[in-house]
């Protein structure tokens, strides 16, 4: 009650509104679960950790394509003449005998006698498509040269080189002539006597 004096007999305050007989035990309301006594323990913080030296596999969530029979893609095969793993350091094999061998005399001292279709880089590596006479792997400290820079075949007897869309280009110096930068994908004839610029390394035609 807020205290205010009520007339004999009356009820309630005309005031505030409350009971004149009310008591704070009455005021109070029922507990409408009285047989409730279920207590709920709160739960200690969980923490997920993932190792770090363990990869996670990516979740494939393309629908599942059931086969009639396992299909196995046929082994490729290449024709390979100088090591890949190792710079060459001695003349390599030519894949066809009838075809006129070349050699070549790299700036880095290593050289390689060719006959047919070739790669030359830090590491040549073909395409799965691709079949090659030789993979002529040369040494370059400085890393200039791509992992496969150049190819080169034969025509009418004469060589021809191909830039591999390397990263620092090729430049072609003919004998006599200017030099020429070799657009990408593009091949020129090369004669004996040429030399051919790989990025910081050259090799001379023989």
């Amino acid at each position: 009650m807020c205290g205010a004096e009520l007339p004999g007999g009356a009820m309630f305050c005309g005031e505030c509104g409350s009971s004149s007989t009310a008591t704070p035990a009455t005021r109070k309301r029922p507990d409408p679960r009285p047989s409730d006594t279920t207590i709920i323990q709160r739960l200690p913080p969980t923490v997920i950790s993932v190792p770090i030296d363990v990869p996670i596999e990516p979740i494939d969530l393309s629908p599942a394509v059931v086969l009639p029979r396992p299909v196995q893609a046929a082994p490729l095969t290449a024709v390979v003449t100088a090591p890949v793993s190792a710079p060459v350091t001695a003349p390599a094999v030519p894949a066809s005998t009838s075809a006129p061998l070349f050699d070549l005399q790299f700036s880095t001292g290593e050289r390689a006698t060719v006959g047919g279709t070739g790669l030359i880089g830090r590491r040549p590596l073909p395409q799965p498509s691709e079949v090659f006479d030789h993979l002529i792997q040369i040494s370059d400290t400085g890393m200039s040269v791509s992992k496969s820079h150049l190819e080169f075949g034969q025509q009418d007897g004469e060589l021809w080189v191909s830039d591999r869309f390397s990263g620092n280009g090729t430049i072609i110096r003919r004998p006599g002539e200017a030099a020429l930068r070799c657009e990408p994908g593009r091949r020129y004839r090369v004669p004996r006597g040429t030399r051919v610029e790989i990025a910081d390394q050259f090799f001379v035609l023989r």
